[in-house]
């Protein structure tokens, strides 16, 4: 048993809260001193270079490799989230809660009175529901239709 479990994880949630703790264990005084001096912005750029990993795993076809890389990627970015938490940025509870919110504000088409029968009215959609978020100043008005 390692110390950031609290029994071994069986379901994907108990997955994600283990490699979470584990972002947060890897920087505590029991875990890494190169994990403690890394940043968040470290990590995100280290995400960044995950993420090139795994675009080229995903041309390759080889789906192993596309799931090592992904691990990869989202491990960056618990790291990213476990520093952002020590640096007093912001923790993972009102980031997920904010991201929860922003998918279904923009899918207006899926938990709205919009309407979407294409992709492109999807889209359409979303860039109509993010010019009005901008109009009044939303947080994360700057958004792009690809989940951001």
């Amino acid at each position: 048993m390692y110390p950031h479990w609290r029994k071994p994880p069986e379901e994907e949630a108990e997955w994600l809260e283990a490699v979470m703790n584990l972002a947060r264990h890897l920087r505590s005084p029991d875990g890494c001193p190169w994990d403690r001096e890394q940043t968040a912005g470290d990590f995100a750029r280290f995400a960044g270079e995950e993420l090139e990993e795994l675009r080229e795993a995903l041309a390759s076809g080889d789906n192993g490799h596309v799931a090592e890389e992904a691990g990869d990627v989202l491990f960056c970015l618990f790291a990213m989230i476990a520093a952002a938490e020590t640096e007093g940025r912001f923790e993972l509870t009102g980031c997920l809660k904010s991201i929860h919110e922003k998918m279904i504000r923009r899918h207006g088409h899926v938990f709205g009175g919009e309407a979407a029968e294409t992709p492109e009215d999807a889209v359409a959609v979303w860039n109509a529901i993010k010019a009005r978020e901008k109009g009044r100043g939303g947080e994360d008005a700057g958004a792009d239709q690809s989940g951001g």
